[in-house]
């Protein structure tokens, strides 16, 4: 009976750690990585956070870097305006989003760190 048990928690598992959450007030964008601790949010420079968190579709944990072309997102700031948390939407999540923004206005930054 314990063995069948394990079993099943070790099968159950790998599943349960695929599931996506993104909270619904999350809104869409598009983001590229712009140097540094800077992304390219709806075209405008933004900084991430300390601590910010970027998933891929498969919902592991990518470096700014890794996005050196733009990508279909959903995105939450921290309280004082920085990239927090970013999910780049997978084809079927990007069906169910909302529109993409016409014009965005995520905070301003006056120039990337040279």
């Amino acid at each position: 009976m314990r063995a069948a048990a394990l079993l099943f928690l070790l099968l159950v598992t790998p599943a349960v750690a695929q599931l996506r959450s993104i909270p619904k007030e999350a809104p869409r964008g598009e983001i590229r990585h712009a140097g540094g601790m800077y992304v390219e949010l709806n075209g405008k420079p933004v900084q991430l956070s300390p601590g910010a968190q970027i998933r891929d579709p498969d919902n592991r944990l990518v470096l700014p870097t890794s996005l050196v072309e733009k990508a279909d997102v959903r995105y939450q700031l921290d309280g004082v305006g920085l990239v927090h948390r970013v999910w780049i939407l997978t084809p079927l999540e990007r069906t169910q989003a909302p529109p993409l923004p016409q014009s965005t206005q995520p905070p301003q930054v006056d120039s990337l760190p040279k």
